[in-house]
This record gives structure tokens, C-alpha cells and sequence, in this order.
């Protein structure tokens, strides 16, 4: 039974691409916990979840990215699987939202449920409850998240392409 606290959470895919988005830009624990609408200690026990996974270095500051990559790609859907819910007002995501969208103009439209989202699509639950918030402040992390999202809801084609994009901006390939 106690390996159950070890478990990956949602959170720790959201605070893994947050720490990428900053790039090469120094954080805390607090900074990151503020900017994700998130407590520290949450963010403390994340990164350790994160380190016993080998997703992020024994200092808990530098991202494993091959690792983490792999996992995004190979995992994150069946981890964190999502199907679409009802019609909603939100803020895009997946396919529907950049840098996907300029590729699929596809007619259904995913968003994180959000009251003054700008557009209306299916309910996909972010990762995080607080995502929406996040996004609006960090552009850089709002693509990261749209295209892991593409991989929990995305068809095939999509999945391929949101994975091959996410692998460029993790690993720089």
C-alpha cells in the first residue's frame, strides 16, 4: 500500500511542462505553486512523485526530457485517457487550439469548460483544475497542454502530429 503515494498525478504532467515552458529561467517551488493556482506543498510532493518516476533529476529542478517525453507519448493516454462531454463555452484545446489548429481545421471543437471562454466545443476536463488560469498568463505552456491534450482525445492523425511537435519542443529535435 505504500507505493500508492509514488503514483503520477495530472498535476505532475502540468508542473513537468511548466518547468519546460520556463525554459532556461530560474524557479521555486513557490513561483511555479502561484503561477499554476496550486499550493507548495503540492508542487513539493509532485516533483518527488516525479523524481521517484525518473521524470525529473535527483535536485527535483532539471526535467528528465527524454524520459518525460517518452512518457507523453507513450502513456499520457492511457494514464490520463478523456473522452469528450457536452457542448460548453471555453478555451480551445487539443486539435482546436494552436499550434494544431493551423494544420486540422477540423469542425468539432474541444475546450477546458471555461465561462468567458470566446468559443463553444466539447468538454474535455483539463488536467488540472486550474489550467485555464495558467494558460491565460504562459502561452508556452497553454501549446504544451493543448498538445498533450490532442494525445488523450486526438484521432491518429492527430495524436501523430500533436507527438511529434511535443517531442520538438521538449528535446529540441
Amino acid at each position: 500500500m505504500a507505493q500508492a503515494k509514488n503514483n503520477l498525478k495530472p498535476q505532475d504532467i502540468v508542473i513537468l511542462l511548466k518547468i519546460i515552458a520556463l525554459g532556461e529561467k530560474p524557479w521555486f517551488h513557490h513561483t511555479i505553486a502561484e503561477e499554476l493556482g496550486m499550493s507548495q506543498s503540492e508542487v513539493s510532493q509532485s516533483l518527488n512523485r516525479s523524481k521517484y518516476a525518473g521524470l525529473i533529476d535527483d535536485a527535483r529542478k532539471k526535467v528528465n526530457k527524454i524520459a518525460f517525453n517518452e512518457f507523453l507519448i507513450h502513456g499520457v493516454g492511457y494514464a490520463f485517457p478523456q473522452q469528450p462531454g457536452a457542448l460548453v463555452r471555453g478555451m480551445l484545446t487539443a486539435h482546436s487550439a494552436e499550434p494544431l489548429n493551423k494544420i486540422f481545421q477540423a469542425s468539432d471543437k474541444y475546450v477546458w469548460p471555461y465561462a468567458k471562454g470566446l468559443d463553444r466545443g466539447q468538454a474535455i476536463e483539463p488536467l488540472y483544475p486550474t489550467l485555464v488560469a495558467a494558460s491565460l498568463k504562459d502561452n508556452d505552456l497553454y501549446e504544451l497542454l493543448t498538445l498533450v491534450d490532442a494525445i488523450r482525445v486526438g484521432r491518429v492523425r492527430e495524436k501523430e502530429m500533436a507527438k511529434r511537435e511535443l517531442e520538438k519542443r521538449i528535446l529540441h529535435v
